[in-house]
C-alpha cells in the first residue's frame, strides 16, 4: 500500500543529525503526526511546594500548552521536522489561546474537539525553585469521549506518528493505518492506561518511562508472560514485557539516567544508552524533559528512516531532552537558541 504524500512546495530539506539547524526550520518529507493529549498548562515557579492547608506565593507564573503530545509535535518542529497535531481541544477563549500558542510554535492542528462545547483539559504544574523538580495535578483526556473519525487529510505524507495513549480509540485507528501503510508508530508510554494493550499491539516503537508498569493482573496474563520470569533485573524485564505485546523497539527512559533499549533486530542485549549531562549547569526545570525526548525521537526517527539505528537516534533525543531542563518550561530552550 503506497503511503500519500500530501502536494504543495517541497521545503528545504535539513539533517537533524547535523546539529546545525534553526529551530522552527521545516524538513522536507520528515513529517511527525502526534496523536493524543492537549491541555493548557499553569506553570508557578515555587520555593517549595505547599503542604495541605498552606498557602505560597509564587515567583513566576506561565500560561501555554502542555501534554504529551502537544510538547512532542513543538520539538518536533524545533529540530526541523514537520508537526502535525491531531488532539482534543474544543472550543472558548481558553482553547482559542492554546491553539493560538501551537500556531506560534509551528504546529499545525487537527482539533477533533472543535465545535462540540468541549473544552481543554487544564494542568497544574508547581515547579520548585532550587531543583527544577515538579508537582503536576491534571485533568486530563479521560472526560472526552465520542471523538469523530480522523480527516483523511490528517494522515497525508506521515512518516512517523506518535501516540501518548491518551484518546485511545482515535490512537488506535490511526495506528492501524500507519501498520497498513508500512509508516513507523512510536508509543510515549508515562504511564499505563486501560486498553493500552490494544495500541501496544499496533506500536514499533515503545519508549516507556521510569513510572511505567503494566498491571499485575495483565502480567500474568499477558504474552511471553512465562519467559518473563528468568530475568531478575526489573528494569530490564519490564523492557522485554513491553515488547511481549507486541513493539519492535522499546525503551525506558529515566531521567539523567541512562536509557535502556531492547532491538532484537541488531542484539538479542538490553543496551544502554547514555544520557548527556553537563553538571556545571544548573537543572532549572524539567517540566516535559520526557515528551521533548519522544518528540525529538519521532523526528529523527522520521528524517532518517529507513537506515535510522534506534539506539543512536535515542542518543540524540537524549541530547535535546537534557539540553531542554536548563530553560523554564518544556519549550525555554528553543528560544534560547534563537539567534
Amino acid at each position: 500500500m503506497e503511503r500519500p504524500r500530501a502536494p504543495g512546495p517541497t521545503p528545504e530539506r535539513l539533517d537533524p543529525a547535523a546539529g546545525g539547524h534553526e529551530p522552527g526550520a521545516r524538513a522536507a518529507s520528515c513529517v511527525v503526526l502526534c496523536c493524543g493529549l492537549t491541555t493548557l498548562d499553569v506553570l508557578q515557579e515555587v520555593d517549595a511546594v505547599p503542604a495541605p492547608n498552606e498557602k505560597t506565593v509564587a515567583r513566576s507564573v506561565t500560561l501555554t500548552f502542555g501534554g504529551p503530545a502537544a510538547n512532542a509535535a513543538a520539538t518536533a518542529v524545533a529540530v526541523g521536522a514537520t508537526a502535525r497535531l491531531l488532539t482534543a481541544i474544543g472550543s472558548g477563549p481558553v482553547a482559542d489561546l492554546v491553539v493560538s500558542e501551537l500556531a506560534d510554535a509551528g504546529v499545525d492542528v487537527v482539533d477533533l474537539a472543535r465545535g462540540t462545547g468541549a473544552v481543554p483539559a487544564v494542568s497544574t504544574i508547581l515547579v520548585t525553585a532550587s531543583t527544577g523538580e515538579r508537582a503536576v495535578v491534571s485533568v486530563n483526556a479521560t472526560r472526552v469521549g465520542g471523538l469523530p473519525a480522523p480527516p483523511a487529510d490528517a494522515l497525508d505524507g506521515v512518516d512517523v506518528v506518535l501516540v501518548d495513549g491518551h484518546h485511545l480509540e482515535t490512537a488506535i485507528e490511526v495506528a492501524r493505518w500507519a501498520r497498513a501503510a508500512g509508516v513507523p508508530v512510536v508509543l510515549d508510554g508515562g504511564s499505563w492506561k486501560p486498553g493500552l494493550e490494544r495500541l501496544l499491539a499496533l506500536v514499533d516503537h515503545a519508549i516507556v518511562s521510569a513510572d511505567f508498569h503494566v498491571p499485575a493482573s495483565m502480567a500474568a496474563d499477558g504474552p511471553a508472560a512465562a519467559d518473563l520470569s528468568r530475568w531478575t533485573d526489573d528494569r530490564e524485564r519490564l523492557v522485554r514485557q513491553v515488547a511481549s505485546f507486541g513493539p519492535t523497539v522499546v525503551a525506558r527512559s529515566d531521567g539523567d539516567r541512562p536509557i535502556l533499549v531492547l532491538d532484537p533486530r541488531t542484539s538479542a542485549e538490553v543496551r544502554s544508552v547514555p544520557v548527556p549531562s553537563d553538571p556545571s549547569r544548573r537543572v532549572v526545570d524539567t517540566v516535559g524533559a520526557g515528551d521533548v525526548l519522544h518528540g525529538a525521537y519521532a523526528a529523527f526517527l522520521a528524517c532518517e528512516r529507513p537506515a535510522a539505528d534506534p539506539a543512536t537516534v535515542l542518543a540524540r533525543a537524549a541530547g535535546v531532552a537534557s539540553e531542554s531542563v536548563h530553560s523554564r518550561g518544556a519549550r525555554g530552550w528553543v528560544a534560547g537558541r534563537r539567534p
